[in-house]
């Protein structure tokens, strides 16, 4: 299995940016997928998540700016990211999980992709 997370660039405070990841060898529809960020610095911080039937999570430092989506004809998730702040800043991973929830513990991570907000 793999996940290509994309998208990623330099915005401005406030500007908006849309997140993809790709899987292959493996079809997502049973499967629970999520998205987590390191800012420079800092630990893992758990972002969004969505199950397999749609059922969305955030992180409270996102909710309201953030949308978790997916895709599953195409194998993709997305995150849409609007009102971007500095401490937006970050490596965003995309994340697949063994199981139809974001509960399940057992995870399949991908290259992240670099999030720049200037001030």
């Amino acid at each position: 299995v793999q996940l290509q997370a994309s998208g990623g660039g330099l915005v401005q405070a406030g500007g908006s940016l849309r997140l993809s990841c790709v899987v292959s060898g493996t079809e997502i529809s049973a499967n629970a997928m999520g998205w987590i960020r390191q800012p420079p610095g800092q630990q893992h911080e758990e972002v969004a998540g969505i199950s397999a039937i749609g059922t969305t999570s955030y992180a409270d430092f996102v909710k309201g700016r953030f949308t978790v989506t997916r895709d599953n004809a195409e194998n993709t998730m997305y995150l849409q990211m609007n009102n971007l702040k500095p401490e937006d800043a970050a490596v965003y991973t995309c994340a697949l999980h063994w199981g139809p929830t974001v509960t399940t513990g057992r995870r399949a991570f991908g290259q992240g992709t670099l999030v720049t907000v200037s001030s």
